[in-house]
């Protein structure tokens, strides 16, 4: 079963059991989905690797949007968008934890040979590659910066 005819069916269930929170987060994926399709063009078949990178893009944005509204004291929707951000992260792979990560990134810098922040680009390369739907960029990025420094 695809990631679209999981996500369909569990929003068929969320409408069911009248879960306006599951709904609202499940309606969002499925229209990006559905748009992904539609870039792609008709015949042409969408990877699960593009998915995730959908997937990977809504979490960015509720959790951008988390912050922002936390700062402006707007308490009901930082509610609203840690509920879709927790629908969202539950189709997502478990995001590598930092010690793993810390380990990943020091393998990568010995594999390009960077020795200071100047390598940083070359870097950041070969780690979002590697560890693209395994951890997020910032994270990645902020390992980095700690272990280049």
């Amino acid at each position: 079963m695809s990631l679209f005819d999981t996500i369909s069916a569990d929003l068929i269930k969320a409408i069911k059991s009248r879960n306006q929170g599951d709904i609202r987060a499940l309606q969002g994926i499925k229209a990006q989905l559905l748009l992904l399709r539609t870039e792609k063009g008709p015949g042409t078949e969408v990877n699960e690797e593009d998915e995730l990178k959908v997937l990977q893009k809504m979490a960015k944005q509720r959790r951008d949007s988390i912050e922002i509204f936390a700062k402006e004291n707007r308490t009901d929707l930082v509610a609203k968008e840690e509920e879709e951000l927790v629908v969202v992260e539950r189709y997502l792979p478990a995001q590598m934890d930092d010690a793993t990560l810390e380990i990943k990134v020091k393998e990568i810098i010995t594999q390009t040979g960077a020795s200071s922040m100047k390598d940083m680009g070359k870097v950041m390369g070969m780690a979002s590659k590697n560890l693209a739907g395994q951890a997020d960029g910032k994270r990645i990025s902020e390992m980095v910066k700690k272990l280049l420094a």
